[in-house]
């Protein structure tokens, strides 16, 4: 068995699931997200308990049931509690400000990068004095809001030489070592 797979999904309180077919709905307090299940997975709802089960062991399977047990489990936790990510600008100029869902970020280039966000998420800048201007993003839905937050430090990875560029808040970045002058 698949030890992510087997293990029950506890409901909280406040959440509400449903399994229709091979679709599982998830509404809570902060949204309501839905799932399109693979058919040979059977997802079951008993006293507030899900559990996924699958078929039989062929690789196949054991792939998917991994995978929608942590689907699941992201989408009662998302409607729930929510997730947040923060993000980081480091380098001198940079800078970030929003304006309802867009985010405006000078990097460097010869103009501002202007970037839309989902209406899923909610966002948040901060420049402080002495500070990195900060960037928080806030939304139920875990896919989405990580591939916004893949796509916002895509517009200016951090370089392994001094380090600017756009990083998550506590992410280690790998320095190198400059050009070091001969010696005659």
């Amino acid at each position: 068995m698949s030890r992510i797979g087997k293990l029950p999904i506890t409901v909280p309180a406040g959440v509400e699931v449903s399994v229709k077919g091979t679709t599982v709905s998830v509404k809570g307090k902060l949204g309501t997200l839905t799932e399109t299940i693979d058919a040979d997975i059977k997802v079951e709802l008993e006293n507030g308990v899900i559990t996924v089960s699958r078929p039989t062991d062929q690789k196949r399977h054991r792939a998917l049931h991994g995978l929608y047990r942590a689907l699941i489990f992201n989408m009662v936790k998302g409607v729930s509690e929510g997730y947040k990510t923060e993000q980081e600008l480091v380098g001198v100029g940079y800078r970030a400000s929003n304006k309802g869902q867009l985010l405006e970020l000078a990097l460097g280039f010869s103009h501002n990068v202007v970037f839309e966000l989902p209406s899923e998420i909610k966002i948040t800048t901060a420049s402080e004095k002495g500070q990195n201007p900060q960037i928080t993003l806030e939304s139920s839905d875990k896919q989405l809001l990580g591939m916004v937050a893949a796509k916002i430090r895509s517009l200016r990875k951090p370089e392994p030489y001094k380090g600017k560029g756009i990083k998550f808040t506590g992410e280690i970045i790998r320095r190198k070592a400059g050009k070091s002058a001969s010696k005659k």
